[in-house]
């Protein structure tokens, strides 16, 4: 099988056991998000900054040792981006639209998953995002 081949079906995996994760932990579910982002299910809270601080000290601990990663061999490195008008715009688009809709882009896919296909709705509106950034890009930088 090609190199190609084999990061895909990794990617593929992956993806698949995040969405499933997604819907285990009702993150797919927008009423669950929204009583998260309105600090009315702090265990929803705690669970996400476990996971983020876990994961970031993981991620540290292995950029300190010089570790490669497992599927590329490449080595891990950080990647700090400047905080420009289009990272600080980028991000308020983001979370307005996470917190209008309830549905966070990973976890729009596994929503339609579960069965809840207005979410259909948020992707046209994530595709139409993308599409209106990239005419915009030039004007942005």
């Amino acid at each position: 099988m090609k190199k190609s081949r084999k990061l895909n079906a990794v990617y593929i995996t992956g993806g698949m056991l995040f969405g499933l994760g997604l819907a285990l932990s009702q993150m797919a579910r927008p009423e669950v998000v929204l009583n998260f982002l309105q600090l009315k299910d702090l265990g929803l809270l705690a669970f996400l900054l476990t996971g983020a601080v876990s994961v970031g000290l993981l991620f540290e601990i292995a950029v300190r040792r010089n570790i490669e990663a497992l599927i590329t061999g490449q080595k891990l490195g950080k990647r700090v981006k400047d905080l420009d008008r289009r990272v600080v715009f980028g991000g308020i688009v983001f979370g307005v639209g996470w917190g209008i809709s309830g549905i966070c882009p990973g976890a729009a896919y596994a929503s339609i998953g579960i069965g809840n296909f207005p979410a259909l709705l948020a992707i046209a509106g994530m595709l139409l995002g993308a599409y209106t950034q990239g005419l915009l890009r030039e004007n942005l930088s």
